[in-house]
């Protein structure tokens, strides 16, 4: 029972990380000229958008240690059960 809750976990958070990760990489931000002036709408903008990058790399990485974590303890049950 354990080590089948433990693959499910480690399946749908792996699931989630890539999903996650697509999404990081799916935004872009946009280019600023040199002779471009920026006003502080521009900023907001900018700044917002490394904000939700950074945040979607953040849960990514998480779901990514999770999945990791689900499989080391699988691992590690089937060394002490021998099973």
């Amino acid at each position: 029972m354990l080590p089948r809750l433990l693959d499910l976990a480690a399946l749908f958070s792996a699931v989630f990380a890539a999903w996650m990760w697509w999404r990081a990489s799916s935004c872009t931000i946009r280019r600023v000229s040199k002779n471009e002036e920026l006003n502080a709408l521009d900023l907001n903008r900018i700044i917002t958008g490394v904000n939700r990058s950074q945040l979607l790399n953040r849960r990514a990485a998480l779901a990514t240690a999770v999945s990791a974590l689900a499989i080391a303890l699988k691992y590690g049950h089937e060394l002490v059960t021998g099973s």
